[in-house]
């Protein structure tokens, strides 16, 4: 394999990085002012399906990678800082009792041209487009998987839930209006107020579901809105062939400019490619028909990343490589409602029978952060000093002596199990292979291996169709919260086959729950961290999960890509990269506005 990428990188150093996949010309490039280049198709890949493009229901991160292009928040992260910065809102402010949350639009804002609007092909975004896209959130019949982030926070949105939930089920027509707490007080006023304090608010703002779009384009598309997006972002869907590929074109009339004045975005287009194999999307990249290859095959590793997490000397001249320890945790989930891991003991055997180390090592090549020698929130997270969260070290004698604890000596008349997988994931294959050995060796336990599709795969985690299952979780914002509200036992529905996100373990500890709630109402950074800390404790007693390792989020990208900044919770911004394909710049070249 060796000898072929070789053979592939040169064939790319002549024929590469400035190509179309598609047959047509190379694109046209034009000045823009600071030295800048607009012009250029960006193309990268997902190795997953793409569920949803409807922001309700986005509960993956190839759906956020593209929807982070096409619809925009009242508060974004900053690529570099993950800091809260401005978007649709130019301003706020918060009441001293921290209950009204007032934001200020902008006012020459308006969404993607499309047939939807019957008086014209664009329209303005107003409060009352915030309203219902944060409404839709709250509503069970959008089949939202985010109504968690308002529930018991946003003044009647749990009621509003709960009575067209029973609506429903009661063919009731008469339903509640509005959630009482969010409040369009005009076109460029939008109030939301809160039952209780919740210190981390705004950031909570900042996840998929909060992205705003227009009930015009909800109710024309239908059950097809979720993939034909209409929003007010950088870029605009164009096409879409499922396990093919996807397109998005440049917004000729998006609001927002850099710092040269230049409007953006930069790139003509964004193209994203299904290749689910990792060393094919690798050949791809290294050919020139991506511009970014994200994360490299364990077993090519090794030529590419020297031991000091730098490129090799074979790639170093000609390609970018960018890496940061992730705000993401990969592991195993028992659903604690399912024999036979109802019983703690069992699942606690689990977590001692794995040798994370070994995992690391040997079986991603150091491709990780690090094991998961702790809880689920990763050590990365800001303020928090995850190694203060006692883990699961590997110990087969006491993983043993639990197994024998729980009626099952040795692993005798242990029920048949089943791991299930998403395809798509080549590491994923290899890990659950070393997990289903160590089962076997240390408890004597056998476990078969299920691969499915990504969408089934979801499915089967939220209806209790997947006793024992991987997964893994990126976080929407910097926030322990965003990790423990897997652990939130008031998530979890009473009946078993309904759908539990993200609490998929559906985990009850009213213990944690006790911790977990006093953390959310508490202001003070520093005791509501520690309030954090005493709850994980509480929940990986519990042992939901097997913790296998944090992720390494790294990159490899084509040397003439600018300003893509990394960052842990792999959020991608495309509106300012661009191509550095000009030979000739003009430095009192203007900016570019429309």
């Amino acid at each position: 394999m060796r000898k072929l990428l070789s053979v592939v990188f040169l064939i790319g150093c002549f024929v590469g990085c400035g190509s179309r996949d598609d047959g047509q010309e190379p694109p046209l490039y034009k000045q823009a002012a600071g030295g800048k280049v607009y012009g250029g198709k960006f193309v990268y890949n997902e190795t997953s399906d793409l569920p949803t493009l409807d922001p309700v229901q986005i509960g993956d991160v190839a759906s956020h990678h593209v929807a982070n292009q096409v619809y925009e928040l009242l508060v974004d992260l900053d690529q570099k800082t993950l800091e809260i910065v401005p978007e649709l809102a130019k301003s706020w402010e918060i009441s001293e009792d921290g209950l009204t949350y007032t934001f200020h639009l902008r006012d020459s804002i308006y969404f993607h041209s499309s047939p939807c609007f019957p008086q014209a092909t664009q329209k303005k975004m107003t409060a009352s487009d915030v309203k219902y896209s944060f409404e839709r959130v709250c509503d069970p019949n959008t089949q939202t998987k985010g109504f968690s982030i308002f529930k018991d926070r946003v003044v009647g949105a749990t009621k509003y839930f709960e009575d067209l939930l029973s609506a429903k089920k009661d063919a009731r027509d008469e339903v509640l209006d509005e959630v009482d707490g969010f409040v369009a007080r005009n076109d460029t006023t939008f109030i939301i107020k809160l039952e209780k304090p919740f210190a981390p608010f705004l950031k909570t703002l900042t996840s998929a579901f909060c992205y705003v779009v227009p009930r015009e384009a909800v109710i024309y598309y239908g059950t097809n809105f979720r993939m034909h997006p209409i929003g007010t972002g950088p870029f605009m869907f164009s096409e879409f062939k499922e396990g093919q590929y996807l397109k998005l074109e440049r917004n000729p009339t998006y609001w927002q400019h850099d710092e040269a004045g230049n409007q953006l975005p930069f790139l003509d287009e964004i193209k994203v490619s299904f290749i689910r194999d990792l060393s094919t999307q690798l050949m791809e990249f290294s050919q020139g028909q991506l511009s970014e290859c994200y994360r490299i095959p364990e077993e090519l590793r090794p030529n590419w990343v020297s031991e000091n997490g730098t490129l090799t000397d074979q790639y170093k001249n000609d390609f970018a490589l960018q890496s940061v320890p992730a705000l993401s945790v990969q592991y195993y989930g028992f659903n604690t409602k399912l024999e036979p891991f109802q019983k703690k003991l069992v699942r606690q055997a689990f977590s001692y029978a794995i040798d994370r180390e070994k995992i690391a090592k040997y079986v991603l090549k150091g491709g990780v952060a690090s094991p998961a020698h702790f809880g689920i929130v990763p050590p990365s997270m800001p303020k928090y000093d995850a190694s203060k969260t006692k883990g699961y070290e590997f110990n087969p004698e006491k993983a043993r002596k639990l197994l024998a604890e729980a009626g099952y000596p040795n692993g005798n008349s242990f029920p048949k199990v089943t791991l299930q997988l998403n395809s798509g994931g080549g590491r994923n294959e290899q890990v659950a292979e070393a997990v289903q050995a160590m089962l076997k060796e240390n408890l004597n336990i056998e476990v078969a291996l299920s691969i499915v599709e990504w969408s089934q795969h979801l499915e089967s985690q939220e209806r209790s169709k997947a006793p024992f299952f991987r997964a893994g979780w990126v976080a929407d914002y910097p926030e322990p919260e965003n990790f423990l509200n897997l652990f939130y036992g008031k998530l979890v529905p009473k009946k078993l086959d309904a759908r539990s996100y993200p609490n998929t373990t559906r985990l009850e500890s009213a213990v944690f729950d006790s911790l977990y709630e006093k953390a959310l109402s508490t202001v003070n950074d520093s005791v509501r961290y520690a309030l954090y800390q005493k709850a994980e404790q509480a929940a990986v007693a519990e042992a939901p999960m097997i913790f296998i390792f944090y992720d390494l989020d790294e990159r490899l990208l084509n040397k003439d890509v600018r300003d893509y900044p990394i960052n842990p919770m792999d959020r991608r911004d495309y509106k300012t990269v661009w191509f550095d394909r000009l030979e000739t710049k003009t430095a009192a070249a203007k900016p570019e506005t429309k």
